[in-house]
């Protein structure tokens, strides 16, 4: 096991640049393009929400990001992107209303520490934060790691897919239901990503040589490429899934 410590980013501001960096290298490239325009509220009003793991030296290993947010605990009252979420812990701490629920946004981990288990310790982190909290709650829309090998599958019959052993095929929904998360529903566009075919060659390093859909490394589902509209669109679906919290003793 990696040796590690728990902080957060109010406690370590500058580590800042290097969060940027974690991010830069753990989503594909045109994912980084997408319509989130509150995503500095991380950094700017929500810094003590964002969680690191610093290896022995200090240096940046692992982030969650998470915001507080209220949530009436019923799937039609889920944001339906992440750019919602964002508005809605906005919005929910400047009417200063308390939270009641801890959105997770994202899970990174640096290349040179996968594979030991640091994700799953973030998501322990983020329910740790949350009972802190006296949250009840922490929802998660989750990002299946695999699904990317199956793009042409329909989601919503892909986050289903079992192993021999009943658990979950995809490895980031298996991380979640071993802690205790249970399925709410499938947010069908967390995130869209427009650009020009230029711009999605350059994102891509793919040539896209007539209008139509397009399995593009990373991306869950086609992209669909006009080139007579010289426009490129992805939306990115996720599962909501949910981490009840038990109260502190």
């Amino acid at each position: 096991m990696t040796d590690f410590t728990v902080s957060t980013l109010d406690r370590r501001p500058e580590l800042r640049d290097r969060i940027d960096q974690l991010s830069a290298g753990s989503w594909p490239r045109f994912l980084l393009h997408g319509n989130v325009s509150r995503w500095h509220l991380l950094f700017d009003a929500f810094p003590r929400y964002q969680i690191l793991l610093c290896g022995p030296a200090g240096e940046l290993i692992a982030a969650g990001h998470t915001v507080p947010l209220v949530w009436d605990g019923s799937p039609s009252d889920l944001p339906s992107t992440i750019d919602d979420v964002l508005l809605r812990a906005e919005s929910d701490a400047e009417r200063g209303r308390k939270p009641d629920s801890l959105s997770a946004l994202a899970a990174m981990v640096d290349a040179g520490h996968r594979g030991c288990g640091l994700s799953g310790i973030l998501v322990e982190e983020m329910r740790a934060l949350a009972r802190c909290l006296s949250c009840g709650s922490l929802i998660a829309p989750v990002r299946p790691t695999w699904k990317s090998r199956y793009p042409l599958a329909p989601f919503e019959r892909y986050v289903d897919w079992e192993r021999a052993d009943g658990s979950p095929f995809d490895p980031w929904i298996r991380v979640h239901r071993r802690l205790g998360a249970v399925p709410l529903c499938v947010a069908p566009n967390t995130l869209t990503v427009e650009g020009s075919v230029g711009e999605w060659e350059e994102w891509t390093g793919m040539e896209f040589p007539e209008t139509g859909p397009y399995i593009v490394p990373g991306a869950l589902q086609p992209v669909s490429i006009d080139r007579e509209r010289d426009l490129g669109r992805y939306e990115d679906p996720n599962l909501w899934m949910l981490h009840p919290i038990e109260p502190e003793p």
